[in-house]
């Protein structure tokens, strides 16, 4: 089960026939970062097979998004993470470099949080590096609020999230 499309996107599982654009995606060091670093091709490979995981295991993880004439956008979706000592559910996301500033996260972002709510989800959470602004305002955008900070992993983060 996918979220609905919206005016641009639709979203589907992710495949390793998406192995060259997830690639793509996450070895972009703009794209990436906020992360330790760019993601190799194999990293790429077990990001796609982890959410192949999560898609038997819940129903849902990240989805790659692309818009109406199938042009690839980025990932979006639901998965669960360690955060504050207690395990939640995320809406994350990515989209390509030359694609970003149009909303297209926000839009996808707002989808996902959707269909969270659609599958009984009562909280989400968007866990977000602190000096990456850009993600922060489509946290609030879909209704998110600062929450709580956390440094599960050694990593400090900050946790943007709301009821649904």
């Amino acid at each position: 089960m996918v979220p609905p499309s919206t005016a641009r996107l639709r979203f589907r599982q992710m495949t390793e026939d998406d192995l060259d654009v997830m690639a793509d995606l996450l070895g972009d060091p703009r794209v990436m970062e906020f992360y330790p670093s760019p993601k190799t091709r194999e990293a790429a490979r077990a990001w796609i097979e982890w959410n192949e995981a999560n898609y038997a295991a819940h129903g849902y993880g990240l989805w790659i998004v692309e818009d109406h004439n199938n042009t690839f956008i980025g990932d979006c979706g639901l998965t669960w993470q360690q955060v504050c000592g207690r395990r939640e559910l995320e809406v994350g996301y990515h989209v390509r470099t030359e694609l970003q500033g149009r909303g297209l996260a926000t839009e996808a972002a707002a989808a996902c949080r959707d269909h969270a709510r659609s599958i009984g989800v009562e909280h989400l959470v968007a866990i977000i590096h602190p000096e990456n602004v850009r993600s922060q305002r489509v946290a609030v955008k879909i209704g998110l609020s600062l929450e709580a900070e956390d440094s599960t992993g050694g990593m400090r983060r900050l946790v943007y999230g709301g009821n649904l």
